[in-house]
């Protein structure tokens, strides 16, 4: 066999999967885009982007818009975004779904603020033996504790 073992990792239950964002982060993350959206909306109201209040104006908008509807989609990620340890490994929902098998990982760290967790989800970097690496999102209590157990474990049998 060439490179290094398999890792292997043995959940506590058959699958672990809750929110990737905070509650907290989501009601601020939508609280920001609604605001924005607001804003944007009185501008346009008030006429200053030329006109008054009609097509010329929500042309002139347009940039502005785009960058407010490239916000929301972001804000609505962050609401369905899920995290989900299984039998084969880490998967999170994104704008596009990451997924990375327990066997084929080298590097397992968490990276957490210790009392901001309500706010700030704790992130795991996850890396492969062949380099590639992602960031997954932790929010979950349960999820967060077979992430941590993942990463000492990962740690520890790669010193071997």
């Amino acid at each position: 066999m060439l490179g290094p073992a398999p890792f292997r990792f043995e959940l506590q239950a058959e699958k672990v999967e809750g929110s990737a964002f905070s509650l907290a982060f989501k009601t601020l993350t939508c609280t920001v885009v609604a605001l924005c959206g607001y804003w944007l909306l009185s501008l346009w109201l008030q006429g200053k982007f030329g006109g008054n209040a009609d097509l010329e104006g929500l042309r002139t908008a347009g940039w502005f818009i785009l960058g407010w509807c490239l916000l929301a989609c972001t804000a609505w990620f962050v609401l369905i975004s899920r995290i989900r340890l299984d039998p084969t490994g880490i998967t999170q929902s994104w704008m596009w779904t990451k997924h990375f098998d327990f066997d084929d990982l080298a590097v397992a760290q968490l990276i957490r603020i210790r009392g901001l967790e309500w706010l700030i989800a704790p992130r795991l970097y996850a890396r492969t033996l062949a380099g590639k690496f992602s960031v997954f999102f932790v929010s979950d209590a349960a999820v967060l504790i077979e992430m941590e157990r993942l990463s000492q474990e990962l740690k520890a049998f790669r010193r071997m």
